[in-house]
């Protein structure tokens, strides 16, 4: 087998980023000029102040803040005796023009709201002030400032990875910002800019594996006939993706995607966008898959190298099942922890006359279910797929 030096490796993965950045310039430049010429209006309204012509102020800013003294407490219970805690908070301005300036937080009121938190002293939270038609200052907590335990978590998360993958751990995380990044800079902005969502995930899906594998794996045989694998497995399941969720007519509007509409100026393809996240949703299990089984393959045929290629093929293939049944497996699961509260609402305070039938053709439902499946059909098309390619050609 011919041995590739680290420059070749290095020009290979900086040539396919230099190619991908180069796609990607345009719809990120698209992305900016539509923010920076629609969004300002939308996002800061002004107020006219009637009586006295004073300067029209923001009607809605944020800023964070912290917990300094909680002015009052009241427990209010549900009829399903869970309990909601309201709170008159003292809070003091953490950011901007805000830093160390007072604010009195009045959370006790006769409207309950759904997702209030109970606060401490010393909690940081996120502060919305707006003005009210009277023309004064009212200030809401919105939410937990938690970005400084997710900082942890990922440097804990970091810290593992190097500690026990050494180089290929450091090349994995690289590999995980550079797919950050196409999704980023180049799949959303093109949706955004009307732009086929499923043509925009399939370019994109497959430059992200392409650059994991040749970036973990190295400039090698190896790599490219996983790259191989990884194209006519992506190919199939965005074959199925489209064939049945045409036949089901899904429209791809959950209540995720509702929020979308109006967001750009031009026409969102909502189906499309589906298509995109179902091949998404399976690149990070094809990648497992088709790099663990031409692995699989070139170990074989390291340790018997005399082994005919039909031979490798079936013993490779008998390692694969075994592997193929974990990864089905962890796909499904995940889909199904992801979609716990939706499968809870199905499931609790539903009419007697309530079928299977019906549950599964709610569009919601049917969309995970096409989405679990699809995903599970590329995963087991991709095994035998990786290992005749890698038995034959390895």
């Amino acid at each position: 087998m011919q041995k590739f030096n680290h420059t070749k490796i290095i020009s290979a993965i900086i040539f396919l980023i230099a190619v991908f950045l180069i796609g990607l310039y345009p719809a990120g430049c698209l992305l900016a000029q539509d923010f920076d010429n629609g969004s300002s209006e939308d996002e800061i309204a002004e107020t006219e102040n009637e009586n006295g012509g004073l300067p029209a102020v923001p009607a809605i800013e944020s800023f964070e803040a912290k917990v300094i003294k909680i002015l009052d407490q009241k427990e209010l219970t549900r009829e399903d005796a869970s309990i909601v805690i309201q709170q008159n908070l003292l809070l003091s301005g953490l950011s901007g023009k805000w830093q160390g300036k007072e604010v009195v937080y009045n959370g006790i009121s006769d409207i309950e709201v759904a997702n209030a938190g109970a606060y401490k002293i010393g909690d940081k939270v996120l502060v919305s002030r707006s003005i009210n038609s009277d023309g004064m200052e009212e200030f809401y907590v919105t939410d937990f400032v938690r970005r400084g335990y997710l900082y942890l978590l990922g440097a804990i998360f970091c810290l593992i990875i190097i500690l026990i993958g050494r180089k290929k751990g450091i090349k994995s995380l690289i590999s995980l910002i550079i797919s950050f990044v196409i999704i980023i800079k180049y799949i959303l902005p093109s949706i955004l800019n009307g732009g086929n969502p499923l043509i925009s995930g399939l370019i994109g899906a497959f430059f992200i594996l392409t650059i994991m594998i040749y970036l973990t794996e190295g400039w090698s045989r190896k790599s490219y006939l996983s790259v191989l694998s990884v194209f006519a497995a992506l190919f199939l399941t965005l074959i199925f993706s489209w064939l049945f969720t045409s036949l089901t007519r899904l429209s791809g509007m959950s209540e995720d995607a509702v929020f979308l509409i109006g967001l750009s100026k031009s026409v969102i393809n909502f189906q499309g966008l589906l298509l995109a996240g179902m091949l998404i949703g399976a690149i990070g299990v094809l990648d497992d898959v088709i790099v663990s089984q031409i692995e699989v393959v070139n170990q074989i045929k390291t340790i018997n190298p005399q082994m005919r290629n039909s031979e490798v093929f079936k013993s490779a293939f008998k390692v694969g099942t075994t592997h193929l049944g974990t990864m089905v497996n962890t796909l499904f699961l995940t889909y199904a922890g992801a979609s716990l509260p939706l499968l809870l609402l199905f499931t609790v305070n539903q009419g007697e006359f309530l079928t299977f039938s019906q549950v599964i053709n709610n569009e919601v439902i049917a969309t995970e279910i096409i989405r679990t499946l699809v995903g599970s059909i590329g995963v087991a098309l991709s095994m035998p797929i990786a290992t005749f390619l890698g038995a034959y050609r390895l």
